[in-house]
């Protein structure tokens, strides 16, 4: 049989994590642990290696390719090592009268055989840190990193098996057709990152075996600047970082703010200063700014560029040689601009006025149910007014992005913006099957309890059924 990866086939793949998987190798929790630990030991020691690859895809600074990636995957390892071998041990449960002298738990175990599919945008981190929680659970794994970053799916392909055990994770490596082909196999978990159009085409195959499912998807994430936070300088940096980092490519970005007249002309001075003191005068020479993916993300940019142009009061330059957009803002937008139809995932930041913070929540709740939702605010009432009357996957005040970094709170999506959860502990659940178990003796007591369930029935014995079973002591 081929070896795992790139030359072997969708079902030959499955099988060699079928057959590992039922050879309970991965129940045993120690195993799991030492995966873990040697996928940390992978990190540390290629680090260089996985941010050059980064690099390369995306011209991705050194900085970030190891904050956001590198030392982000580490973290979530860490965090999942310090417990998972608690979260994997049966849980007890409450009982009733009937149950008392039962031993009634949550037994945990893996669903089997967990297929993953990475995102190219941080193609390291949203390839394996689902990865992480599924190795924990105790799962086989076939994992998919997106074909867009290829010099980081080359570097994974190349580095799992030297360090994990090769039928239990595999890669697998290829394009749109080959990931056609792989979704069609029968597994027991499917974990997708990407677009919300891709994903519904995942759910389709999956719901013909009824495989469960995460799908991490995107949608236009709101930011709401309220006037209180207007002329505050730490703001507007949090706001410019947590658009442009990345290129504007990352699934939480700030898609667009939502603003009064009076902010949107505060905005429009600070946010080209703030821009240029990251990036300098000219970004395209700045090592700290990165690059759109591919040509054909770029020239989709390039459209919302040229449709919107009058509506641009910073940027809006660009050079296809070099994949390069300029960090462009865009003011007087209106909600029937191009600009504001689709997840924009690049440097352009619109501004749209809104009259009030109740036009604003009736703007958001018109729209799909965001990823992340961005409150820049010192009044708590706004603050409280706009949590209660949206929903979104997460929302996070007067910051952007840093609220992916708390592994304690789950990561995931609402309606079109995606199904399920996952980080720290939520991987673990995510991936984990939580049999009910009962286990019950042969006590004289318990079967002389019991024993009223029995028939022929009599008004007695419900009324003693009625109370051994009883919930409701009040």
């Amino acid at each position: 049989m081929p070896e795992n990866g790139e030359n072997s086939t969708p079902s030959q793949l499955v099988a060699t994590a079928r057959r590992a998987y039922a050879s309970d190798i991965t129940k045993d929790v120690a195993f799991r642990r030492e995966q873990l630990e040697k996928l940390d030991t992978m990190l540390v020691t290629n680090e260089s290696v996985l941010a050059e690859a980064i690099k390369q895809d995306l011209r991705k600074p050194y900085f970030e390719a190891i904050i956001t990636e590198i030392e982000f995957v580490r973290n979530e390892i860490h965090a999942i090592l310090n417990n998972f071998e608690s979260w994997a041990k049966p849980q007890k449960v409450s009982k009733s009268l009937m149950t008392l002298f039962d031993s009634v738990y949550l037994h945990p175990e893996p669903y089997g055989v967990a297929l993953i599919i990475g995102a190219w945008n941080y193609p390291l981190m949203l390839t394996l840190c689902p990865m992480i929680g599924a190795i924990a659970s105790g799962n086989t794994i076939i994992v998919k990193p997106s074909e867009l970053a290829s010099a980081t799916s080359k570097a994974l392909a190349a580095l799992i098996p030297r360090y994990l055990d090769k039928d239990c994770y595999q890669v697998f490596l290829g394009g749109p057709e080959e990931t056609k082909n792989l979704i069609k196999e029968k597994f027991d978990y499917i974990f997708y990152t990407g677009s919300s159009r891709i994903g519904k085409l995942i759910y389709l195959e999956a719901a013909k075996h009824l495989t469960p499912v995460t799908l991490e998807l995107g949608g236009k994430s709101p930011l709401y600047y309220d006037d209180s936070a207007d002329e505050n300088p730490a703001a507007i940096m949090r706001l410019v970082w947590g658009k442009y980092v990345n290129n504007g490519q990352t699934c939480v970005a700030p898609d667009y703010v939502l603003c009064s007249k009076k902010v949107q002309n505060s905005l429009i001075k600070q946010l080209p200063q703030v821009i240029e003191e990251f990036y300098s005068d000219d970004p395209k020479t700045h090592k700290d700014y990165g690059r759109i993916i591919n040509i054909n993300h770029f020239k989709r940019l390039v459209k919302l560029i040229e449709d919107n142009k009058s509506k641009i009061v910073f940027g809006g330059n660009y050079d296809e040689q070099e994949l390069y957009i300029e960090p462009t803002v865009m003011a007087n937008v209106s909600p029937n601009d191009s600009i504001m139809q689709d997840e924009i995932f690049g440097p352009i930041l619109p501004i749209v006025i809104m009259d009030s913070v109740e036009d604003a929540i009736e703007f958001i709740n018109n729209g799909e149910k965001p990823l992340s939702l961005y409150i820049f605010s010192k009044n708590q009432s706004i603050v409280d007014k706009i949590s209660q009357k949206t929903s979104s996957g997460s929302i996070c005040v007067n910051d952007c992005l840093i609220h992916l970094s708390v592994d304690s709170l789950p990561f995931g999506g609402v309606g079109n913006s995606g199904i399920g959860r996952y980080r720290g502990k939520f991987s673990f659940e995510t991936f984990t099957h939580y049999k009910s178990v009962l286990h019950r003796g042969y006590n004289f007591i318990l079967e002389a309890l019991g024993s009223h369930r029995y028939p022929p029935y009599t008004p007695r014995s419900l009324t003693l059924m009625s109370l051994l079973t009883r919930k409701r002591w009040f």
